[in-house]
C-alpha cells in the first residue's frame, strides 16, 4: 500500500525540474534574436543612410548639439538620424568630432 501511494505521488509531480536545459533554451533564444537584429541592421537600415550619409552626419551632430534641432519642420529625417545613433553608440567621454568621423568611417565602409 505504501509502495502504490509514493508511485502515485511520484506520478503527480511530474517530471523534474531541469534549470539547465530552460538556461539553454533562452540563451538559444537570446541568440537568436541578437542574430536577426544584426541581419536588420546591416541589410535593411544602414542602406537608409547610403542615399546621403553627408546629410545624415550632419543631422546626427545636430541631434547631438540643438535642442529642437528639426525646430518646426519635418522630424522625420531626425527620427532616422537618431537610430543610427542608437545602432552605432557614441562610446563615454567621446569627443562629438571623434563620434561623428567614426561614423563617416562606418558609413564609407558599409555603403561601399
Amino acid at each position: 500500500m505504501i509502495l502504490a501511494t509514493s508511485t502515485q505521488h511520484d506520478l503527480e509531480q511530474g517530471p523534474p525540474f531541469r534549470p539547465l536545459r530552460l538556461v539553454a533554451v533562452i540563451l538559444v533564444i537570446l541568440l537568436v534574436i541578437s542574430a536577426a537584429a544584426q541581419w536588420y541592421a546591416r541589410s535593411v537600415t544602414l542602406p537608409r543612410y547610403c542615399d546621403d550619409p553627408v546629410r545624415t552626419l550632419e543631422r546626427v551632430r545636430r541631434l547631438l548639439t540643438e535642442q529642437r534641432p528639426a525646430g518646426d519642420g519635418d522630424r522625420k529625417p531626425y527620427i532616422v538620424a537618431a537610430r543610427l545613433t542608437f545602432l552605432i553608440p557614441r562610446e563615454g567621454n567621446e569627443p562629438l568630432t571623434a563620434y561623428l568621423e567614426r561614423l563617416q568611417r562606418h558609413l564609407d565602409r558599409e555603403c561601399r
